[in-house]
């Protein structure tokens, strides 16, 4: 039982993580200005949100929801809000730097922003309640199950983000000069857009 469930929240990491919106726009940038490292502290933010909102479910599936019903136009507004920052921020790309270069100030920096988007993101809050439901883990599963859940849907969550990251990083020499500046310009147009539909959506 306890394989099953770690691998079916491990499947729930992985479905959480892998569509390309906002959040994966933003690691790709962040890999191509910086490097690997850059990449992978996006992605631990990511991960660390997504285990946040495995702990709460895992509390319970109707306390969970309950929780989500409460914050949900404040998360929109400040979600919303974020992200349009971050994509006029991105509007402008950097130029590259080597994945040493990279400080320690600069990989936490990153990996708060991720987080931030993550646990304000309204699609990421529907999305989790829904597969999370459909995985058949809204159930209760005591303590030992709990700490299952969540250490599955953050391996999941980390091992997609590594595996786009180590991609990128892959293809990040090979690619012209003018790709990083493209996929900046890109990367804060769907971030501004994601914003404006976030701050709508609560507002109406």
């Amino acid at each position: 039982m306890e394989p099953v469930l770690f691998f079916k929240s491990l499947i729930l990491g992985l479905a959480v993580a892998a569509p390309l919106g906002p959040i994966g726009a933003l690691c790709i940038n962040r890999t191509l200005e910086r490097g690997y490292v850059a990449g992978i502290a996006g992605g631990f933010g990511t991960a660390l949100a997504d285990g946040v909102y495995a702990a709460l479910a895992a509390l319970g599936f109707a306390t969970f929801s309950g929780i989500l019903g409460e914050i949900d136009t404040p998360l929109r507004l400040v979600g919303g809000a974020f992200m349009v920052w971050l994509g006029l921020t991105s509007m402008t790309p950097t130029e590259r730097t080597a994945a040493a270069a990279v400080s320690a100030r600069d990989l936490l920096g990153i990996t708060g922003a991720t987080f931030l988007l993550t646990i304000t993101n309204p699609m990421t809050i529907l999305s989790f309640a829904a597969i999370f439901a459909g995985l058949g883990l809204a159930s209760g599963t005591g303590a030992g199950g709990a700490a299952l859940v969540v250490s599955g849907v953050f391996a999941g969550s980390m091992l997609w983000w590594c595996v786009l990251s180590g991609g990128v990083a892959l293809a990040r020499h090979r690619l012209p000069e003018r790709f990083a500046g493209w996929v900046s310009r890109l990367s804060g147009a769907v971030l501004i857009a994601f914003g404006i539909w976030a701050i709508g959506s609560a507002l109406v």
